[in-house]
């Protein structure tokens, strides 16, 4: 019996802080339960026509959520896959009902220190321009960790490999099915 099948029934929707590793951890996840990945930012981009960035400087971060929101409202209407949602998708009420009533969420936590490492290594990412990304990512958690804390499962990262991670949150997946069907 294929000891993943159980996991494959509802969408993983994946939550936390930019540089979490919501994306690459998430396509690894896909990878291995054999599922669709889907990446929010990459759709709403695509819904758009534009980067997030110039989403942002044009329209404002309000116009990017209400995307964001129709877009994970629309990915969670497909057939289960693993779902990497923006950094802040799960703040705004109607996108984490809407996750909450269709996917199981995870939220990859890990050290600020570690998230400011990674998020410095680029220059794409809004809410970061011209700031200091450990002062910006300690405001989002002061900001979001109660809200992210709503995650059906929260899997404490480190600083572990992709691969750590992705069997870290497969096993609380298992653990949190099997609860479930108990």
């Amino acid at each position: 019996m294929d000891r993943y099948a159980p996991l494959r029934h509802r969408t993983i929707a994946l939550v936390g802080l930019m540089g979490v590793g919501k994306s690459s951890v998430g396509r690894r996840l896909a990878s291995a339960l054999n599922l669709p990945f889907r990446d929010t930012d990459a759709e709403v981009e695509a819904a758009a026509g534009r980067s997030i960035s110039d989403i942002f400087v044009d329209l404002g971060e309000d116009a990017f959520r209400e995307g964001e929101r129709r877009v994970i409202a629309r990915l969670l209407d497909q057939t289960p896959h693993v779902l990497a949602t923006g950094g802040g998708a799960f703040m705004n009420e109607q996108t984490r009902t809407l996750i909450k009533s269709k996917a199981v969420s995870v939220w990859l936590k890990a050290d600020l220190e570690v998230l400011a490492r990674r998020v410095s290594r680029k220059d794409t990412r809004p809410l970061l321009s011209g700031k200091d990304p450990i002062a910006v990512l300690q405001a989002q958690a002061d900001d979001r960790y109660p809200v992210y804390s709503q995650a059906d499962i929260v899997v404490e990262t480190g600083d572990a490999a992709h691969h750590v991670t992705v069997e870290q949150v497969i096993n609380a997946l298992a653990a949190f099915f099997a609860e479930q069907t108990a």
